[in-house]
């Protein structure tokens, strides 16, 4: 009887998030076409912190000189790099001395985190009406910056998340990576990040605003304007998730801020490897539940009980011949596996995988047990030489 109310929650869980999945598909959309927009150009400044991305840096570059946007600037700090990330960025200047500026990164200050201390840095060179903040991992399409500028016209905003396309090419990668969207498109209605909800009381409109803020600092745009009224990175100089603390900050100084899909606009390779990738998302995990260890473990059992405790339930149905255990089981997995093929179709992402869900949940489980072990330890996380 127990199983079978828990698997009652986990359907009405899915339900509900089903419908705001289908909701984002129609409005989680692409920035504004630049086909579309006869308006005069707006500089833009691409800034770009980079520490040890030899890896990564050129093609980054060579996806941004190439755009058909034709007023912007590269701004790149070297974040003290120890590889050859500074060579890399200084023999493309060569090819490209007015477009591709190299800055070296002053040692970092007591009480900030590194990428902040980097693109405050930036911030501060930059001298684009729009500045785009870019992670080193990127590649931009080539209508890119073009459509950026676009879209802040005609949306009138102030700041722009747009969320990458991530390329995935290990299997931990294509495994655990989309949970991340999955979260995002299932939880957030990402039309309230730009509007408040029509039905929410007016008095409790600016209260909860930034309870709706989002981002992803892989590609963040602000006005140069609204960027500096907020404080700029300074502002979030000690937050691991810096992107969403930005975008409250936009919030409720009351700009305007809105995400887009950017699927034909920008990829990310964010990991290459298993390793590589526990580590990074281990420095943050618990910061986007905001440091709190009982919403974080409450959110873990809710994981648990809506997407693994399905797959175990349809066996025990099985071997007990207990039909309705077995159609409450299967009904809540068909829905996992409808939501996981519709973000597949949508991102492009080996359809193969939404049936590696429940070991997706159960990696982040166990990555969960590593940050509480961190937290009640105050171990620090590694990550680019720096604890994090």
């Amino acid at each position: 009887m127990v199983l079978n109310w828990l698997l009652i929650f986990s359907l009405t869980y899915l339900l509900a998030t089903s419908v705001v999945l289908i909701r984002n598909r129609f409005e989680f959309s692409p920035p504004f076409s630049s086909d579309k927009d006869t308006a005069p150009h707006t500089k833009i400044s691409v800034c770009i912190p980079a520490r040890n991305e030899e890896k990564n840096i050129a093609i980054l570059l060579e996806s941004i000189v190439i755009q058909d946007y034709t007023d912007f600037e590269i701004l790149v700090l070297d974040d003290q790099s120890t590889d050859h990330t500074n060579e890399i960025v200084t023999i493309l200047r060569h090819d490209h001395p007015d477009l591709i500026h190299i800055f070296s990164g002053a040692p970092k200050p007591s009480g900030w985190l590194g990428k902040p201390w980097a693109c405050m840095q930036l911030g501060e060179k930059a001298t684009g009406d729009i500045i785009l903040f870019l992670d080193a991992d990127t590649t931009l399409k080539p209508n890119a910056l073009a459509n950026i500028a676009s879209t802040f016209r005609h949306y009138k905003l102030d700041m722009a998340a747009i969320w990458p396309k991530q390329i995935l090419e290990t299997f931990w990668e294509k495994t655990v990576i989309p949970l991340i969207y999955y979260a995002l498109l299932t939880l957030l209605p990402s039309i309230y990040v730009y509007r408040d909800p029509r039905w929410m009381p007016s008095g409790l409109k600016n209260r909860m605003r930034p309870a709706f803020a989002a981002a992803n600092g892989q590609c963040i745009a602000f006005t140069k304007s609204w960027y500096h009224k907020i404080g700029g990175h300074e502002a979030v100089k000690n937050h691991i998730v810096e992107d969403v603390e930005l975008a409250k900050a936009v919030k409720k100084h009351g700009g305007k801020l809105r995400m887009f899909n950017g699927i034909e606009t920008v990829t990310c390779r964010m990991y290459r490897n298993n390793r590589e990738m526990f580590s990074g998302l281990r420095k943050n995990f618990l910061a986007g539940f905001q440091n709190s260890l009982p919403l974080f473990i409450s959110a873990a059992l809710v994981h648990i009980i809506v997407f693994v405790l399905p797959y175990l339930t349809v066996i025990l149905a099985f071997i007990t011949d207990n039909p309705e255990l077995f159609f409450l089981s299967v009904t809540s997995i068909t829905i996992i596996l409808l939501h996981r093929l519709l973000l597949a179709k949508w991102f492009g992402w080996n359809p193969l995988y939404a049936f590696t869900h429940p070991i997706g949940i159960c990696w982040f489980q166990w990555l969960g047990l590593v940050k509480i072990y961190d937290q009640l330890t105050g171990k620090k996380t590694d990550w680019k030489g720096r604890k994090v």
